[in-house]
């Protein structure tokens, strides 16, 4: 294990990717912000950090919340 200093932040983020991310959370057993640093610390390496299985249950997450957006919609959405 490695110990880390952890803050709170006031993250913005589209509302149904919340919805996607929260439910994955909850569907492998970790905390909203434990996933989006595991998702973070694998991008930094270049490194997928989801299995099959995962992104598999990350397209039926994303259809029963509406989410359409993709990687290509980045740096392209307006509030």
């Amino acid at each position: 294990m490695v110990t880390v200093e952890r803050v709170q932040t006031g993250l913005r983020i589209e509302r149904n990717t919340l919805k996607v991310l929260k439910a994955l959370a909850e569907y492998l057993d970790l905390s909203l912000g434990d996933l989006v640093e595991g998702i973070a610390l694998h991008a930094f390496e270049g490194k997928s950090p989801f299995s099959k299985e995962t992104l598999a249950k990350i397209d039926q997450l994303k259809s029963v919340y509406g989410l359409t957006l993709t990687a290509a919609s980045s740096h392209k959405l307006k509030e």
